[in-house]
């Protein structure tokens, strides 16, 4: 598959979409996913064009997984969740809707399961109350 320049993810990167930014450094920007499967889902994409984790230059792993570690930890905290479920797909048979290469960082409670993929996106003001408690918490 060859990397398109148009997914909404590029877009989100150019400036071009608007998001419910949580970070952002030179290499990777973490936003909010607005279908989330919990409160305070968050993504994390680096800047490098990928559409995957297949076809992504080796050095794109190293500040990307770093943003990861630390977003796990800020929405951990900031949401006061139990744990952290990290989480990447690649290709469609595997669940990839967007190809860019992203990775899904969702805190998870005790007894509390993780919402269906609705379609539907989440209400703008609680994504950006989520975004605020996590990037307290960085």
């Amino acid at each position: 598959m060859t990397y398109d320049t148009q997914n909404i993810f590029a877009k989100i990167l150019r400036g071009e979409i608007p998001c419910t930014k949580v970070y952002e450094d030179d290499h990777t920007i973490a936003f909010m996913d607005i279908m989330p499967k919990a409160d305070g889902h968050t993504l994390v994409v680096p800047k490098a064009p990928s559409v995957n984790f297949l076809d992504a230059e080796p050095s794109t792993f190293a500040p990307l997984f770093s943003t990861v570690q630390k977003i796990a930890r800020a929405v951990k905290t900031g949401m006061g969740a139990e744990g952290v479920v990290i989480t990447q797909f690649n290709e469609a048979a595997a669940g990839q809707t967007v190809f860019h290469l992203h990775v899904h960082v969702i805190p998870r409670w005790e007894g509390v399961a993780l919402r269906r993929h609705s379609g539907q996106m989440a209400n703008v003001a609680q994504l950006q109350a989520h975004a605020e408690k996590i990037r307290a918490a960085l």
